[in-house]
């Protein structure tokens, strides 16, 4: 088995660096305008939102803690691209309609949440029941401790995680296409079905989610030396 030197000779290279050109510009405005914001937004909501389900199983009340215990498994146990569909295509069906970028929204704030209130639920856990104890002895009460005790250890413990999750939502962001939100790779399928260049164009695509990728870990790293200066040693 062989491939024909015409594959690779001058002309199709020109080729494929036009097309190189011309579609980096749409993808990159496509990352800036809906991939970013879509990722930022949606990780915010969806980290508050996971803070609240980990009180919710620590909170000792069986109510809450059987909802929340429901929504986890409920979101972990079903496809993210399920769950978008549900949210754009069925809901229309009861009369509920949302625009694409909401939906997408909703679809992976739920996600980050329930994924990561395991996460946080983790970390509050993780520190040691001294810590509690000692904020009881000099008068506070459990929401104080919790605030000003509890909550920011658990936030170093937790970042190298919720960075991993970060990265993880920016790289899910590529099925908010399915639901016509014109992302990055919405608009490198666009690309793609107008010069049916589709391994340069979905290469492309792949190494831009790369870079933004290895920026976010090395902003990461850095995040986290900052982070172990507060570390008792």
């Amino acid at each position: 088995m062989y491939l024909s030197n015409a594959v690779f000779d001058s002309e199709r290279l020109q080729l494929w660096g036009e097309v190189t050109r011309t579609s980096f510009m749409p993808m990159l405005k496509g990352v800036i305008s809906n991939t970013l914001p879509l990722t930022l937004v949606s990780f915010v909501i969806g980290l508050a939102l996971a803070v609240v389900t980990a009180l919710c199983r620590i909170s000792g009340n069986g109510l809450l803690d059987r909802i929340a215990r429901v929504y986890v498994s409920v979101i972990r146990g079903t496809p993210l691209l399920v769950q978008l569909f549900i949210i754009f295509y069925g809901l229309p069906t009861v009369g509920i309609t949302i625009d694409p970028f909401p939906a997408a929204v909703i679809g992976f704030s739920l996600s980050v949440g329930a994924y990561a209130s395991e996460i946080v639920r983790a970390a509050i856990q993780s520190i040691p029941k001294g810590q509690w104890e000692a904020a009881y002895t000099i008068g506070m009460s459990y929401r104080q401790a919790l605030q000003r005790v509890i909550l920011p250890q658990a936030a170093r413990v937790s970042v190298p995680p919720l960075s991993n999750s970060f990265i993880s939502l920016l790289k899910d962001t590529s099925l908010a296409s399915t639901i016509l939100v014109v992302e990055m790779f919405r608009k490198a399928q666009e690309i793609a079905a107008m010069n049916y260049e589709f391994l340069i164009v979905y290469t492309l695509a792949a190494v831009i989610y790369w870079v933004i990728c290895f920026i976010l870990s090395i902003g990461q790293q850095v995040l986290e030396k900052r982070l172990e200066r507060y570390v008792l040693k």
